[in-house]
């Protein structure tokens, strides 16, 4: 059996994971969920996450099919769009991003943006499959993080995004707009009937206890080892999540990165200087914790 390599860059700054995987049978590969570098307090960006990728596709002889997004991030900003024109590649999203492109246009006041998905090349569908290289990757719509979080299935791997994190770690928050703990539970138990050995790449570790940074488990692990889920009922599970998030205050990139994510990446556009501009609303998100 084919199975596809996987290889992790972890940030530190944020605490994601990005991902390539990998045909070994063709070279062909995906980026998942790459980070274009943005620092707030000095309104900085740049592209070392995204290189350091381009670096290692290049030191494998690797060649890149699709630069993949599970979901529009709220902690960091997508090297979607950068990765496309240093590539090529074609990027891809699930096709619920549109919901969640309407919700941020009403936050932002962009009378003109455009719901449709477009800044995407594709827009995946549940169930939909398609290939890299040899492999055969499916999407599974997962919401409940968000309304457009997919899981791509790719072999024996499941790139799980903002569902479960490591089992010592939980699962993810489901109170951003549009979010429901009811849903994300339902998206968690369709990824533990998968098959118990399948391996579980998660979007973030936070390194609880100052560990080292991990990002991938199984399936059995997973229904055996994690707090959120073992023993569990459904509804034991969305009492403790609609607990714990009341708690929680919001990311501190939120309002940055979702005016950028929904974009497919995009910067904002430059004004006759060449500088480019951040809209940050206030009050939009009133309920959250300090």
């Amino acid at each position: 059996m084919n199975l596809p390599e996987v290889k992790g860059f972890y940030d530190a700054r944020t605490g994601s994971i990005q991902y390539v995987v990998s045909d070994p049978a063709t070279g062909k590969c995906g980026i998942i969920d790459p980070v274009l570098d943005f620092d707030e307090k000095s309104g900085s960006t740049s592209t070392v996450n995204a290189d350091a990728i381009l670096d290692y596709i290049r030191e494998r002889d690797l060649t890149i099919e699709w630069i993949l997004d599970t979901h529009p991030h709220a902690d960091h900003f997508s090297a979607a769009r950068y990765l496309k024109a240093k590539t090529g590649a074609p990027t891809a999203i699930g096709e619920h991003v549109r919901d969640v492109q309407k919700i941020w246009k009403e936050i932002y006041d962009w009378p003109d943006f455009a719901c449709d998905g477009s800044q995407w090349d594709r827009l995946f569908s549940d169930g939909e499959t398609f290939r890299i290289g040899e492999l055969e990757a499916r999407v599974m719509h997962s919401p409940g993080h968000t309304l457009a979080s997919i899981t791509y299935v790719v072999g024996d791997a499941a790139f799980i995004h903002d569902t479960l994190f490591m089992p010592d770690s939980g699962s993810a928050r489901a109170d951003f707009p549009g979010g429901s703990a009811s849903d994300l539970c339902t998206s968690i138990e369709a990824i533990l009937a998968l098959p118990a050995e399948t391996r579980l790449f998660t979007g973030h570790d936070y390194r609880p206890d100052g560990r080292e940074a991990l990002w991938q488990s199984t399936v059995a692990e997973q229904k055996a080892l994690n707090p959120h889920v073992s023993g569990k009922s459904r509804a034991e599970f969305i009492h403790l999540r609609e607990t714990r998030d009341r708690t929680l205050p919001m990311p501190r990139l939120i309002l940055f990165a979702l005016q950028v994510n929904i974009r497919g990446g995009e910067l904002p556009p430059a004004d006759d200087h060449g500088r480019r501009y951040l809209k940050i609303p206030l009050d939009a998100l009133p309920s959250s914790v300090w």
